[in-house]
């Protein structure tokens, strides 16, 4: 691998790690009284929410650091992931997963998706922009700073950026139309349908 593709992978673990810490500092946010409260998301609860990104980062140990299918691994992650301890699941879960996607060579290969064969840094770009986007998600949710970092904006906007108008309903709406001055978090969201 040449130098720029290693710092691009560099920096593209460095965002992955970045999102999942700013998602969890949320997920240790959540009162006891909040796991049952609406989200953006309208089909999901604070719970819903947490533990679609948790099943999220138990699906790259399998993918990436064993080579397995969607097929292989089945209904393992399917329905609630999170149990008695939700916090503790979300903590384990996105451990693997860093350490998963920043194995020697992880980035380099491809993994087996639902929709086909996609290089892994794809994939690994996929899941910052997700936990992105679900971190204000939550922040809304239970009333906490909804001010997202920076870097992380720009790289889920790079992401989303080129299929937005295709990601499912249930977890985005249709976009929605903003001033071209208006700052960069609230055009993500707006890509998003989301409102500031």
């Amino acid at each position: 691998m040449d130098s720029s593709a290693s710092a691009d992978h560099a920096r593209l673990l460095d965002r992955h790690r970045e999102a999942v810490a700013f998602f969890g500092s949320r997920v240790h946010a959540v009162r006891a009284d909040q796991w049952d409260l609406p989200t953006p998301c309208t089909e999901w609860t604070v719970r819903d929410l947490v533990n679609h990104l948790a099943v999220e980062q138990l699906w790259v140990p399998p993918l990436v650091a064993e080579g397995r299918t969607i097929a292989d691994v089945g209904d393992a992650y399917d329905g609630d992931v999170l149990g008695e301890d939700p916090v503790g699941v979300w903590e384990s879960a996105q451990a693997a997963a860093v350490a998963a996607f920043a194995g020697p060579g992880a980035l380099d290969g491809t993994v087996e998706l639902s929709y086909g064969k996609t290089p892994a840094a794809a994939y690994c770009s996929q899941m910052v922009a997700d936990a992105v986007v679900h971190a204000w998600d939550l922040s809304r949710a239970i009333g906490a700073d909804e001010r997202l970092p920076g870097d992380l904006v720009d790289a889920a906007a790079r992401e989303f950026g080129g299929y937005a108008d295709q990601l499912p309903r249930s977890m985005f709406d249709a976009p929605v139309t903003v001033p071209e001055d208006t700052d960069a978090q609230t055009r993500l969201l707006a890509m998003l349908g989301r409102t500031a």
